[in-house]
């Protein structure tokens, strides 16, 4: 029972953390702060609630495989996103609309 409770406590002070992350201006770093905070929540929750910690070896395994595959299948999407062409309209307008009164 003691670890649940410090490990509750440590997630607490992360999401404190994450609150206080977001109220500071750090420029580029914002999202990775907030990544890092929120991968070490979903570490201990994995690893404590999920019982991840007291399992084998093979359970840890087939975790990290699971997170493989996500990062894998999120590098493709943003690979492809980046790599198509710009739209035909600039960025800065837009469809220009007939002040002409309808017919």
């Amino acid at each position: 029972m003691r670890r649940y409770v410090i490990v509750w406590l440590v997630l607490l002070a992360l999401t404190a953390a994450t609150y206080g992350a977001a109220r500071v201006d750090l420029g580029a770093f914002n999202t990775l702060v907030a990544l890092a905070i929120a991968t070490t929540k979903t570490l201990l929750v994995v690893a404590f609630f999920m019982h991840l910690w007291d399992h084998p070896a093979s359970y840890r395994l087939v975790l990290a495989t699971s997170f493989l595959f996500v990062f894998v299948l999120m590098a493709f999407t943003v690979a492809d996103v980046k790599t198509r062409f710009a739209p035909a309209t600039p960025h800065d307008r837009f469809f220009e609309v007939s002040r002409q009164p309808a017919r």
